[in-house]
Protein backbone atom coordinates (compact mmCIF):
# COMPACT_ATOMS: atom_id res chain seq x y z
CA UNK A 1 0.00 0.00 0.00
CA UNK A 2 1.39 3.41 -0.94
CA UNK A 3 1.51 6.53 1.21
CA UNK A 4 -0.57 9.44 -0.10
CA UNK A 5 1.18 12.77 -0.56
CA UNK A 6 -0.35 16.13 0.47
CA UNK A 7 -3.60 17.20 -1.19
CA UNK A 8 -3.81 19.85 -3.88
CA UNK A 9 -5.16 23.28 -2.96
CA UNK A 10 -8.83 23.49 -4.05
CA UNK A 11 -9.48 26.31 -6.50
CA UNK A 12 -11.13 29.25 -4.75
CA UNK A 13 -13.23 30.15 -7.79
CA UNK A 14 -14.58 26.61 -8.00
CA UNK A 15 -15.50 26.65 -4.31
CA UNK A 16 -17.22 30.03 -4.66
CA UNK A 17 -19.20 28.83 -7.69
CA UNK A 18 -20.29 25.71 -5.84
CA UNK A 19 -21.45 27.65 -2.78
CA UNK A 20 -23.33 30.12 -5.01
CA UNK A 21 -24.87 27.77 -7.58
CA UNK A 22 -24.88 24.32 -5.96
CA UNK A 23 -22.66 22.97 -8.72
CA UNK A 24 -19.28 23.78 -10.27
CA UNK A 25 -17.07 22.65 -13.15
CA UNK A 26 -13.58 21.26 -12.60
CA UNK A 27 -11.58 21.70 -15.79
CA UNK A 28 -9.40 18.87 -17.11
CA UNK A 29 -10.30 16.49 -14.31
CA UNK A 30 -9.11 13.53 -16.41
CA UNK A 31 -6.79 13.06 -19.38
CA UNK A 32 -8.13 12.44 -22.90
CA UNK A 33 -6.35 9.06 -22.86
CA UNK A 34 -8.11 7.95 -19.69
CA UNK A 35 -11.43 9.20 -21.02
CA UNK A 36 -11.04 7.05 -24.13
CA UNK A 37 -10.34 4.00 -22.00
CA UNK A 38 -13.29 4.73 -19.72
CA UNK A 39 -15.61 4.99 -22.72
CA UNK A 40 -14.30 1.76 -24.19
CA UNK A 41 -14.89 -0.07 -20.91
CA UNK A 42 -18.33 1.50 -20.48
CA UNK A 43 -19.48 0.51 -23.97
CA UNK A 44 -18.30 -3.06 -23.42
CA UNK A 45 -20.31 -3.23 -20.20
CA UNK A 46 -23.41 -1.82 -21.87
CA UNK A 47 -23.14 -4.39 -24.68
CA UNK A 48 -22.67 -7.27 -22.23
CA UNK A 49 -25.21 -9.53 -20.59
CA UNK A 50 -23.82 -8.82 -17.11
CA UNK A 51 -26.57 -8.44 -14.54
CA UNK A 52 -24.46 -7.57 -11.47
CA UNK A 53 -25.39 -4.02 -10.56
CA UNK A 54 -27.41 -3.59 -13.77
CA UNK A 55 -29.69 -0.57 -13.58
CA UNK A 56 -32.22 -0.42 -16.41
CA UNK A 57 -35.18 1.93 -16.48
CA UNK A 58 -38.54 1.88 -18.18
CA UNK A 59 -37.60 5.13 -19.91
CA UNK A 60 -34.87 3.38 -21.90
CA UNK A 61 -31.92 4.22 -19.68
CA UNK A 62 -29.30 1.55 -19.08
CA UNK A 63 -26.38 1.43 -16.69
CA UNK A 64 -24.59 -0.14 -13.76
CA UNK A 65 -24.29 0.58 -10.07
CA UNK A 66 -20.98 -0.21 -8.42
CA UNK A 67 -19.10 -0.13 -11.70
CA UNK A 68 -15.70 0.22 -9.97
CA UNK A 69 -15.96 -3.46 -9.14
CA UNK A 70 -16.73 -4.40 -12.75
CA UNK A 71 -13.62 -3.04 -14.48
CA UNK A 72 -10.36 -1.74 -12.95
CA UNK A 73 -10.13 0.99 -15.60
CA UNK A 74 -12.69 2.99 -13.57
CA UNK A 75 -10.61 2.91 -10.38
CA UNK A 76 -8.44 6.01 -11.10
CA UNK A 77 -11.58 8.14 -10.74
CA UNK A 78 -12.15 7.01 -7.15
CA UNK A 79 -9.61 9.42 -5.65
CA UNK A 80 -8.97 11.74 -8.58
CA UNK A 81 -6.69 14.52 -7.22
CA UNK A 82 -8.34 17.08 -9.48
CA UNK A 83 -11.68 16.35 -7.78
CA UNK A 84 -11.20 14.89 -4.30
CA UNK A 85 -9.69 17.95 -2.51
CA UNK A 86 -12.66 20.09 -3.55
CA UNK A 87 -15.09 17.43 -2.31
CA UNK A 88 -13.26 17.18 1.02
CA UNK A 89 -13.20 20.97 1.40
CA UNK A 90 -16.95 21.13 0.83
CA UNK A 91 -17.83 18.16 3.07
CA UNK A 92 -14.99 16.99 5.35
CA UNK A 93 -12.46 14.13 5.47
CA UNK A 94 -15.15 11.95 7.08
CA UNK A 95 -16.50 10.67 3.75
CA UNK A 96 -16.72 7.55 1.65
CA UNK A 97 -18.07 6.58 -1.75
CA UNK A 98 -21.84 6.16 -1.83
CA UNK A 99 -22.23 5.25 -5.49
CA UNK A 100 -20.36 4.81 -8.76
CA UNK A 101 -23.14 4.97 -11.32
CA UNK A 102 -22.62 4.40 -15.03
CA UNK A 103 -25.58 5.81 -16.99
CA UNK A 104 -26.45 5.51 -20.68
CA UNK A 105 -29.13 8.02 -21.70
CA UNK A 106 -30.70 6.90 -24.99
CA UNK A 107 -31.03 9.17 -27.98
CA UNK A 108 -34.44 9.79 -29.46
CA UNK A 109 -37.26 12.30 -29.95
CA UNK A 110 -37.59 14.82 -27.12
CA UNK A 111 -40.66 13.17 -25.67
CA UNK A 112 -39.17 9.71 -25.18
CA UNK A 113 -38.03 10.41 -21.61
CA UNK A 114 -39.06 13.89 -20.43
CA UNK A 115 -42.52 15.32 -21.01
CA UNK A 116 -44.39 18.10 -19.18
CA UNK A 117 -46.22 15.51 -17.08
CA UNK A 118 -42.89 13.90 -16.16
CA UNK A 119 -40.27 16.63 -16.44
CA UNK A 120 -37.63 14.77 -14.44
CA UNK A 121 -36.35 17.59 -12.24
CA UNK A 122 -35.27 16.21 -8.88
CA UNK A 123 -32.88 16.29 -5.96
CA UNK A 124 -30.67 13.33 -5.16
CA UNK A 125 -31.09 11.21 -2.03
CA UNK A 126 -34.88 11.35 -2.28
CA UNK A 127 -35.28 9.42 0.99
CA UNK A 128 -33.72 12.28 2.93
CA UNK A 129 -36.15 14.82 1.52
CA UNK A 130 -39.06 12.46 2.12
CA UNK A 131 -38.07 12.02 5.77
CA UNK A 132 -36.79 15.52 6.64
CA UNK A 133 -38.62 17.72 4.15
CA UNK A 134 -37.23 20.16 1.60
CA UNK A 135 -36.67 22.88 4.18
CA UNK A 136 -34.58 20.71 6.48
CA UNK A 137 -32.44 18.73 4.06
CA UNK A 138 -28.73 19.51 4.57
CA UNK A 139 -25.80 19.12 2.21
CA UNK A 140 -24.87 15.47 2.67
CA UNK A 141 -23.28 14.29 -0.55
CA UNK A 142 -21.56 15.52 -3.70
CA UNK A 143 -21.48 13.89 -7.12
CA UNK A 144 -18.67 14.14 -9.63
CA UNK A 145 -20.08 13.67 -13.13
CA UNK A 146 -17.81 12.61 -15.99
CA UNK A 147 -19.24 12.55 -19.53
CA UNK A 148 -17.55 9.91 -21.67
CA UNK A 149 -19.29 10.20 -25.05
CA UNK A 150 -18.76 13.26 -27.28
CA UNK A 151 -19.98 16.46 -25.64
CA UNK A 152 -22.20 18.25 -28.16
CA UNK A 153 -25.10 20.72 -27.81
CA UNK A 154 -27.62 17.93 -28.43
CA UNK A 155 -26.10 15.10 -26.36
CA UNK A 156 -28.32 15.55 -23.30
CA UNK A 157 -25.91 16.78 -20.63
CA UNK A 158 -27.30 17.10 -17.13
CA UNK A 159 -29.05 20.44 -16.60
CA UNK A 160 -28.98 22.39 -13.34
CA UNK A 161 -31.00 25.14 -11.69
CA UNK A 162 -28.38 27.52 -10.21
CA UNK A 163 -28.95 28.35 -6.57
CA UNK A 164 -31.60 25.67 -6.17
CA UNK A 165 -29.67 24.04 -3.30
CA UNK A 166 -31.04 26.85 -1.16
CA UNK A 167 -34.68 26.43 -2.20
CA UNK A 168 -37.18 25.43 0.46
CA UNK A 169 -39.85 24.45 -2.06
CA UNK A 170 -39.82 22.63 -5.38
CA UNK A 171 -38.92 24.79 -8.38
CA UNK A 172 -41.87 25.78 -10.56
CA UNK A 173 -41.94 24.28 -14.05
CA UNK A 174 -44.41 26.28 -16.18
CA UNK A 175 -47.41 24.45 -17.61
CA UNK A 176 -46.49 22.74 -20.85
CA UNK A 177 -42.74 23.12 -20.22
CA UNK A 178 -40.15 20.62 -19.05
CA UNK A 179 -37.61 23.02 -17.48
CA UNK A 180 -37.94 25.70 -14.77
CA UNK A 181 -36.93 29.27 -15.67
CA UNK A 182 -33.20 29.82 -15.23
CA UNK A 183 -32.19 26.21 -15.90
CA UNK A 184 -28.77 25.90 -17.54
CA UNK A 185 -26.54 23.34 -19.21
CA UNK A 186 -22.90 23.67 -18.09
CA UNK A 187 -20.38 24.67 -20.74
CA UNK A 188 -17.90 21.80 -20.50
CA UNK A 189 -15.54 19.64 -22.50
CA UNK A 190 -15.23 15.88 -22.28
CA UNK A 191 -12.30 16.00 -19.86
CA UNK A 192 -14.10 18.27 -17.38
CA UNK A 193 -16.04 17.06 -14.35
CA UNK A 194 -19.19 18.64 -12.91
CA UNK A 195 -19.63 18.60 -9.14
CA UNK A 196 -23.10 19.03 -7.65
CA UNK A 197 -24.63 18.42 -4.27
CA UNK A 198 -27.66 16.40 -3.21
CA UNK A 199 -29.88 19.49 -2.78
CA UNK A 200 -29.25 20.92 -6.25
CA UNK A 201 -32.20 20.44 -8.57
CA UNK A 202 -31.16 18.82 -11.85
CA UNK A 203 -32.43 16.74 -14.76
CA UNK A 204 -31.01 14.90 -17.73
CA UNK A 205 -31.09 16.94 -20.91
CA UNK A 206 -32.69 15.85 -24.16
CA UNK A 207 -30.37 13.57 -26.12
CA UNK A 208 -30.76 13.94 -29.88
CA UNK A 209 -27.16 13.11 -30.76
CA UNK A 210 -27.95 9.78 -32.39
CA UNK A 211 -26.01 7.77 -29.80
CA UNK A 212 -26.40 7.06 -26.08
CA UNK A 213 -24.96 9.70 -23.78
CA UNK A 214 -22.75 7.79 -21.36
CA UNK A 215 -21.86 9.38 -18.05
CA UNK A 216 -20.11 8.10 -14.95
CA UNK A 217 -21.22 9.70 -11.69
CA UNK A 218 -19.36 9.10 -8.44
CA UNK A 219 -21.19 10.23 -5.32
CA UNK A 220 -19.27 10.95 -2.12
CA UNK A 221 -20.99 11.44 1.21
CA UNK A 222 -20.50 11.31 4.95
CA UNK A 223 -19.46 7.95 6.37
CA UNK A 224 -22.61 7.76 8.44
CA UNK A 225 -24.61 7.50 5.21
CA UNK A 226 -25.23 4.05 3.80
CA UNK A 227 -23.76 3.45 0.32
CA UNK A 228 -26.16 2.90 -2.55
CA UNK A 229 -23.87 0.35 -4.21
CA UNK A 230 -23.22 -3.13 -2.90
CA UNK A 231 -20.09 -3.37 -0.71
CA UNK A 232 -16.90 -3.55 -2.79
CA UNK A 233 -15.56 -6.44 -0.72
CA UNK A 234 -13.37 -8.00 -3.40
CA UNK A 235 -12.09 -4.66 -4.61
CA UNK A 236 -11.04 -3.64 -1.10
CA UNK A 237 -8.81 -6.72 -0.96
CA UNK A 238 -6.57 -5.23 -3.68
CA UNK A 239 -3.16 -4.73 -1.97
CA UNK A 240 -2.26 -1.83 -4.29
CA UNK A 241 -5.08 0.40 -3.03
CA UNK A 242 -3.92 3.51 -1.21
CA UNK A 243 -5.20 4.19 2.30
CA UNK A 244 -7.38 6.96 0.85
CA UNK A 245 -8.96 4.52 -1.60
CA UNK A 246 -9.47 2.02 1.24
CA UNK A 247 -11.41 4.64 3.19
CA UNK A 248 -13.53 5.62 0.22
CA UNK A 249 -14.42 1.98 -0.34
CA UNK A 250 -15.62 1.49 3.22
CA UNK A 251 -12.79 1.14 5.72
CA UNK A 252 -14.49 0.25 9.04
CA UNK A 253 -13.96 1.84 12.46
CA UNK A 254 -11.78 -0.97 13.78
CA UNK A 255 -8.43 -1.59 15.43
CA UNK A 256 -6.21 -4.25 13.78
CA UNK A 257 -7.56 -6.78 16.32
CA UNK A 258 -11.14 -6.07 15.20
CA UNK A 259 -12.20 -4.08 18.24
CA UNK A 260 -14.14 -0.84 17.84
CA UNK A 261 -12.14 2.33 17.16
CA UNK A 262 -14.53 5.24 16.74
CA UNK A 263 -13.60 7.35 13.73
CA UNK A 264 -10.67 5.17 12.75
CA UNK A 265 -12.18 4.50 9.34
CA UNK A 266 -11.71 8.17 8.46
CA UNK A 267 -8.12 8.34 9.75
CA UNK A 268 -6.45 8.02 6.31
CA UNK A 269 -8.19 11.01 4.78
CA UNK A 270 -8.09 13.04 7.98
CA UNK A 271 -4.32 12.57 8.22
CA UNK A 272 -3.91 13.28 4.49
CA UNK A 273 -5.97 16.46 4.69
CA UNK A 274 -4.16 17.74 7.79
CA UNK A 275 -0.77 17.14 6.18
CA UNK A 276 -1.17 20.44 4.34
CA UNK A 277 -1.86 21.13 0.68
CA UNK A 278 0.57 21.09 -2.20
CA UNK A 279 0.43 23.72 -4.92
CA UNK A 280 -0.06 21.49 -7.92
CA UNK A 281 -0.36 17.90 -9.06
CA UNK A 282 0.96 15.99 -12.04
CA UNK A 283 -0.59 13.27 -14.14
CA UNK A 284 0.75 9.84 -14.91
CA UNK A 285 2.87 9.65 -18.03
CA UNK A 286 0.92 6.54 -19.00
CA UNK A 287 -2.24 8.60 -19.48
CA UNK A 288 -4.53 5.58 -19.38
CA UNK A 289 -3.90 4.99 -15.69
CA UNK A 290 -3.20 8.35 -14.02
CA UNK A 291 -1.21 8.14 -10.81
CA UNK A 292 -1.67 11.49 -9.09
CA UNK A 293 1.00 11.94 -6.39
CA UNK A 294 -1.48 13.74 -4.17
CA UNK A 295 -3.48 10.55 -3.74
CA UNK A 296 -1.72 7.41 -4.88
CA UNK A 297 1.52 5.95 -6.16
CA UNK A 298 1.61 3.92 -9.41
CA UNK A 299 -0.41 0.71 -9.36
CA UNK A 300 1.72 -2.08 -8.04
CA UNK A 301 4.40 0.17 -6.50
CA UNK A 302 5.10 0.69 -2.83
CA UNK A 303 6.27 3.64 -0.81
CA UNK A 304 8.22 3.03 2.42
Amino acid sequence: MSTPLPPVVPDAGTLDAFERDGYAVIRDAITPELRDQLLNAAEKLMASDITQGRDRGGDGKDGFRGCLSLDPVFLPLLADPAVLPTVVQLLSPNIHLLSAHLIALPSGPPRTIRIPERHGWHRDMYGVTADLGLRHTPRMAIKAAHYLTPVTPDCGLTMFLPGSHRLTDEPVVPVGAIDPPGAVTPDITGTDAVLFENRTWHAGGINLSGRPRIALMLQYGYRWLHPVDDPATELRADPTLTSIEQQLLGLPDRHPDGSLAKGNGAAPMRSWWQSGPSVAHCRSRQGHAPTPPSVRAPRGSTTP
